[in-house]
């Protein structure tokens, strides 16, 4: 129980980049913070300090998972399910057995539930789920997030696109232009392998990888970190919310605008275009997969601009300037 008459938020998952940006502003707007993670706060295999992390929190917020930057090996596959799953169970089953449950529990989810297209946009209203791996992952989440009754507590599913800020991501694109790689990235051919297959208790998608000729034309969807965090708040705020929400900029862009973006700003000439042999083996080096890089993901944020959230920064160009203003003078 709190000891305070400060509203109360439980933050899980509060040490990755996007989980210390919301810390950091619940904590600027009064909240007691109480953190679930794996080395700070409560551990996750201590049930009964979650249970008691969550009786009487006001808001709880995960962001538990294993980062998808990897190399989608089967140990990586399950590990990445798995840290995202047994979370949110866990998180499910204090709230359920709470003698005062939280009013609000928000999740973290994944724009990349949607399919590959480049056709239309998906909102929460008519979005199209795909299949594969990754896709499985975010549905697996998102069935045990949903899956309890839990009568006294609004539950919002915030399925964000690629963050734009002082995270993995943009570094990544950021080095990419620098080093003279910031042309539009093809999908094309590549050798067959099975690590997109699908995964969890209803895999679904082919077993070899696809791949598309997207010319460089994938949708890019984002955002911007400050618009995570104002999205949060704003779905904190708002009683009407609540089911999957879309949390990407209402402007997305293509790869080959982001890659002359990325040129722009790190003023770099020359940017050479890669085609997906090329990606594949910088991935494999880099321990990562190009399927971050390729998938074409257009999302558009339909539940939160009907609520009439305002988003600071919806222009892809001046969001990275932002982001590498704020990198060069160190804030």
């Amino acid at each position: 129980m709190s000891d305070t008459t400060r509203p109360v938020a439980v933050i899980a998952g509060a040490s990755g980049f996007i989980g210390r940006a919301v810390t950091r502003a619940f904590a600027r707007d009064g909240y007691e913070l109480r953190v679930i993670g794996r080395e700070t706060g409560t551990r996750w295999g201590d049930m009964a300090g979650v249970r008691r992390a969550v009786d009487g929190a006001d808001v709880v917020v995960n962001f538990a998972g294993r980062s998808v930057n990897c190399r989608y090996t089967d140990r990586n596959r399950r590990r990445i399910l798995d840290s995202r799953v047994d979370t949110t169970r866990a998180l499910s089953a204090a709230i359920e057995q709470s003698a005062r449950p939280p009013r609000l529990w928000m999740n973290a989810s994944t724009a990349t539930i949607y399919r590959h297209t480049m056709d239309q946009p998906h909102t929460e209203a008519d979005g199209e789920i795909g299949e594969g791996f990754s896709v499985d992952v975010a549905t697996s989440w998102e069935r045990a997030f949903f899956a309890a009754p839990l009568p006294h507590t609004r539950r919002a599913a915030l399925r964000m696109a690629i963050v734009i800020g002082d995270g993995p991501a943009t570094r990544m694109l950021l080095t990419l232009a620098r080093v003279g790689l910031g042309g539009p990235q093809r999908d094309g051919w590549t050798a067959p392998h099975h690590r997109y297959r699908g995964i969890g208790e209803e895999p679904s998608g082919p077993a070899r990888a696809p791949w598309y000729r997207t010319r460089g034309r994938q949708k890019f969807s984002w955002v911007h970190i400050d618009d995570v965090v104002g999205a949060i708040r704003f779905i904190r705020d708002d009683e009407r919310l609540c089911g999957p929400i879309n949390i990407a900029s209402p402007r997305p862009s293509d790869n080959r605008t982001l890659m002359r973006t990325l040129r722009r700003v790190t003023r770099t000439p020359v940017g050479l275009p890669t085609r997906r042999w090329m990606l594949e083996l910088g991935t494999w080096v880099l321990r990562s997969e190009a399927e971050l890089i390729l998938k074409s993901r257009w999302v558009l944020p339909g539940v939160l601009c009907d609520a009439g959230f305002t988003f600071t920064h919806p222009d892809l160009a001046a969001a990275v300037a932002s982001v590498r203003a704020e990198a060069r003078d160190g804030r």
